[in-house]
């Protein structure tokens, strides 16, 4: 085996042995399985770039060289044909889609098999550790590799076979890949959606052009952000995009205009059938989060009198398009509901038996001005497949179906793990997903050493010594602590308690109640540092010490010790009072969270977090600083 990497500059020598240039690159055919090398690209004298056949010049090549079979001035230069790429132009360090594992991922490096003679083959692309560590040296990869083996944790290569990847940086729309290559559109659309979510963004559209209407309407409904649907529909022809909006469940689609711009919204509505139109602006005009806005009007509905094959025939009508059944439902003279039935109860009663019979007559409905999550969890409480909308007069309008209640219990809790300061859509093995894990968990530390250096400048100023600083900010963790408990406190009462609940804390009583936790905490903290600096103070030398050091040097270690503990007591005094501050602030951050909310902003969670614990940090530097300086008692 060899790899690309390897091969990159190496030189090229014709059959006299004379210097031809270097290997810039080699030229694939992307029509089999495992694609032969077909061209051979060398920077020839003064980066001048030429192109040949590697089956009709290529003698051998190793890891070292490549030599040809002729000599230089019998070369005769060729072309890159159409079905021919690059490799290390078009695959290298470029994004890909592993359609096997249904994943976005970079090219590290490519390998290659030698088939016997010269002829080389491409077997797939290394998108692990093990190929950036040998583009650097292939002496590194083998060092990294021996150590990691050494502690149990050898780091294998990971290579995708050539026939689970999808080009995406080259228009290769009439280029079969193989026989057995799986496309992006034979996926499906909520992997589809995955995959278009990690790509860089000036790839999106070209994946989203590869898929045909029916399919990239599917797979625009599974994408979990709206602005990037947006912009996708942004980058599409009018005629296009509202094609792709009529195949889209009119839910969906009104979610994904309301992103649009007016004009643009406007203009895409105008080009749709008036049916599906109508449908998308009727649910447009309920507010945002309600059940209005997520019902589909894509249900059956049938009169009280009908009978099981009355049922049956309308369900065989139906189109393939259509929504999901899980219900028929019975209407009255008036579309008023008067019923639901189940399909098992169809299937298991007899042609000739009235609806009316099978019925629960008294189904569970919501309004289309509910808010969605009440409806979601309703769904959920009761075991629902789908949920009733409708209307003042108890007409039915539409219906909320299972999916996309689920759809909007996931929202909600990810809104709540992103304001409770969690990290979601991250693992740790993605960039950054470590560093940000840390920073959620231990984000008082990095507080507490800027506050130790902001302490040791402070007391420089004030005492012209760092020491006194250095050593008062050993009480910063208890104040930063505390103010991170606060903001967790804040938090979690606006997550519990909604504004308008019976058991919402009033903003008075929030902060009465945190006020007396925090001044109870803060005189208990000093009370037992200020009796333990008591008693060493109160102490005379040990026998021993005084007669080991003198009576005098005794007493001057004392005094150090003592003068250290008063250092001390300088940073539980500044902790006491950040602790007190802190939590006659904390109103301010549960307004702020409530007023975000109906403004429906997302607020983070470990950004109101760090707020907290950056306030207390300055406020234990200037407090410790007003004491060191003597302004404060």
């Amino acid at each position: 085996m060899i790899y690309l990497s390897q091969m990159l500059g190496n030189p090229v020598y014709d059959l006299a042995g004379e210097r031809v240039g270097r290997v810039s690159d080699l030229g694939i055919a992307t029509g089999e399985v495992f694609p032969r090398v077909t061209a051979l690209a060398v920077e020839g004298p003064g980066h001048t770039p030429l192109m040949i056949s590697w089956r009709k010049y290529v003698e051998a090549f190793d890891e070292d060289e490549i030599t040809l079979k002729v000599i230089s001035t019998d070369i005769r230069f060729s072309y890159l044909q159409p079905d021919e790429v690059l490799v290390a132009r078009d695959l290298l360090n470029k994004q890909i889609v592993d359609t096997r594992g249904m994943r976005v991922v970079r090219v590290n490096d490519l390998k290659l098999s030698d088939t016997g003679s010269s002829q080389l083959r491409l077997l797939g692309a290394e998108v692990g550790m093990r190929g950036i560590l040998r583009s650097l040296s292939p002496a590194l990869e083998s060092l990294v590799c021996r150590v990691a083996l050494s502690f149990g944790h050898p780091i294998h290569e990971k290579i995708i076979a050539w026939n689970y990847m999808d080009l995406l940086e080259r228009d290769l729309s009439n280029v079969k890949l193989s026989v057995s290559h799986k496309t992006l559109d034979e996926l499906h659309p909520a992997d589809i959606a995955d995959i278009i979510e990690r790509l860089d963004p000036r790839l999106r559209g070209q994946v989203f052009a590869q898929l045909d209407e029916e399919m990239a309407a599917e797979a625009m409904a599974e994408l979990d952000d709206d602005e990037m649907a947006a912009t996708l529909v942004s980058g599409m022809e009018d005629a296009t995009a509202s094609r792709v909006l009529s195949e889209m469940d009119p839910d969906d689609a009104a979610d994904l205009v309301s992103e649009l711009d007016y004009e643009r919204a406007e203009k895409l509505l105008s080009l749709m059938g008036v049916s599906d139109r109508k449908a998308i602006t009727q649910l447009l005009g309920y507010p945002e989060d309600t059940a209005g806005r997520i019902m589909t009007q894509e249900f059956v509905s049938l009169a009280q009198t009908a009978t099981v094959a009355d049922a049956v025939a309308t369900l065989r009508q139906l189109e393939e398009g259509f929504e999901s059944v899980r219900y028929v439902y019975l209407v009255d003279d008036e579309s008023r509901i008067a019923g639901v039935v189940t399909l098992l109860e169809l299937l298991t009663s007899d042609p000739d038996t009235v609806l009316k019979s099978l019925a629960t007559t008294e189904p569970l409905t919501a309004s289309p001005e509910d808010d969605q999550e009440q409806v979601a969890e309703n769904i959920a409480k009761y075991n629902l497949l789908a949920m009733p909308v409708v209307d003042d007069e108890g007409r039915l309008l539409g219906i909320v179906t299972v999916d996309d209640a689920l759809e909007v219990l996931q929202e909600e809790h990810e809104e709540d793990l992103h304001i409770a300061g969690s990290a979601t859509g991250a693992s740790p093995d993605e960039r950054g997903g470590l560093l940000v894990t840390l920073l959620a968990s231990e984000m008082w530390f990095f507080f507490w050493a800027a506050g130790l250096v902001l302490c040791g400048i402070v007391s420089g100023v004030a005492q012209g010594g760092h020491v006194a600083g250095l050593v008062a900010a050993m009480a910063l963790p208890l104040a930063l602590t505390v103010a991170d408990a606060m903001a967790r406190y804040a938090i979690n009462s606006h997550l519990e308690y909604g504004e308008h609940d019976d058991g919402a804390p009033t903003l008075p009583g929030f902060a009465l109640k945190g006020i007396v936790v925090a001044v109870v905490f803060s005189a208990m903290s000093l009370l037992l540092v200020t009796g333990i600096i008591s008693v060493v103070t109160a102490s005379t030398p040990p026998d021993g010490m005084a007669g080991a050091l003198g009576q005098a040097d005794a007493v001057r270690q004392i005094d150090a010790v003592a003068d250290m503990l008063g250092q001390v007591s300088v940073g539980f005094r500044a902790a006491a009072a950040t602790i007190v501050v802190s939590f006659a602030t904390a109103p301010a951050y549960l307004v702020t969270l409530r007023r975000r909310d109906r403004a429906g902003h997302e607020t983070s969670g470990m950004a109101l977090r760090a707020m907290a614990l950056l306030v207390a940090t300055a406020l234990f530097v200037a407090c410790t600083g007003l004491i060191l300086a003597g302004w404060v008692g």
